[in-house]
């Protein structure tokens, strides 16, 4: 069996700026308003018969957009971002968190930016793509807890209507 939480029509949505570090026009700072498609495949089980109850994914996932939303997204692990004073190998996320202030290079452009304006994701890139994969994990890791009947999850992040990138993530049992 399989369950469908459709974003759009569910309010799993956000809006964030990013950029794609060495990408001809994704290179610049732009933004999106996504929004957060869930499949999830599982054996029907428990009290009510369900694969997974529709509220523990919609809170969950509507937390994690809320922490995204109206911020600019900064993928830590892109070998063409510079930081000023944080190592990538050696520093926590939590350096840049707690910094005022985050300085950072990207292809010869400067950028200072306060870092309460900023989601710093342990990723290499913000995008669509890594998003998904993303959520797809924090997702996993957040049924796990709770269920043992779950066969896949899928997780589709939009940039806009029509134009997403679904992952899959299989769970071996």
């Amino acid at each position: 069996m399989k369950i469908l939480i459709n974003g759009i029509q569910a309010g799993l949505r956000f809006s964030s700026a990013h950029l794609i570090p060495g990408h001809s026009s994704c290179g610049h700072i732009h933004g999106h308003s996504y929004f957060v498609d869930i499949e999830v495949e599982g054996e029907c089980s428990g009290k009510f018969d369900f694969v997974v109850d529709f509220q523990d994914i919609k809170s969950f996932i509507d937390a994690r957009c809320s922490e995204l939303d109206h911020r600019i997204l900064i993928p830590v692990q892109n070998n063409l971002i510079e930081f000023k004073d944080f190592k990538k190998l050696e520093d926590s996320i939590e350096k840049l968190e707690n910094a005022n202030t985050v300085h950072f290079k990207v292809d010869g452009k400067g950028y200072s930016l306060p870092s309460v304006d900023c989601v710093f994701l342990d990723l290499p890139y913000t995008s669509a793509e890594e998003l998904s994969k993303y959520f797809a994990d924090l997702l996993v890791e957040e049924l796990s807890k709770k269920y043992d009947n779950i066969s896949s999850i899928s997780v589709c992040v939009n940039e806009g209507i029509g134009q997403g990138a679904l992952y899959t993530k299989e769970l071996v049992e």
